[in-house]
């Protein structure tokens, strides 16, 4: 270990031995107003990502987050839509190749050789199978999407959280000290 690294590494740990760090949040009275003032209603995560299992964008119905359900039916529909287009060619590439096994001519006669027919029909089966994956990725990302939205739906996103870190000069015992604050 290069010594500058060391003595980095001491100098760190010498301020977290000296430092006192004080936190300071709510008091009990002030928790108290805030839920009485904000009455949302808890959503279950299992119901939300039930919904989103069964019927895609249910569980973002259910959270009352009805913008993100045209990103998912996009999204789902898109790589369906790619996912059959490739399937399509993957079949033409197909039957030019079995013509041309069984001595019939195909569409591609004089241009492609079967190698490359091959070859057009390994990329268009790829290219189909990487789509029925962002299909089936875009599906489980939306129940998750779902499962969070619910946990969090009664968590405060108000603008009073914040993080206060400020040194303090302690005259009585001659010392350095770190204050975190946090305001929720």
């Amino acid at each position: 270990m290069p010594v500058n690294r060391c003595v980095t590494y001491l100098i760190i740990g010498l301020m977290f031995s000296v430092c006192n760090i004080d936190v300071t949040a709510q008091n009990a009275d002030s928790v108290q107003n805030q839920t009485s003032q904000t009455k949302t209603k808890k959503r279950s995560a299992a119901r939300a990502s039930l919904y989103s299992a069964i019927v895609p964008g249910a569980g973002q119905v259910y959270n009352h987050k009805y913008w993100k359900v045209p990103l998912v039916y996009a999204g789902m529909g898109t790589f369906t839509y790619l996912s059959l287009q490739y399937q399509n060619e993957f079949t033409r590439y197909k039957s030019a190749l079995l013509k041309r096994q069984n001595g019939e001519q195909d569409e591609f006669y004089g241009l492609l050789s079967d190698e490359a027919i091959e070859n057009e029909m390994d990329r268009w089966h790829r290219l189909r199978d990487l789509n029925i994956i962002g299909a089936t990725l875009i599906y489980v990302l939306q129940i998750i999407d779902a499962n969070v939205d619910a946990s969090l739906s009664d968590f405060d996103v108000s603008d009073d959280l914040s993080l206060m870190v400020k040194p303090l000069h302690s005259p009585t015992n001659h010392s350095m000290t770190l204050c975190l604050s946090y305001k929720f």
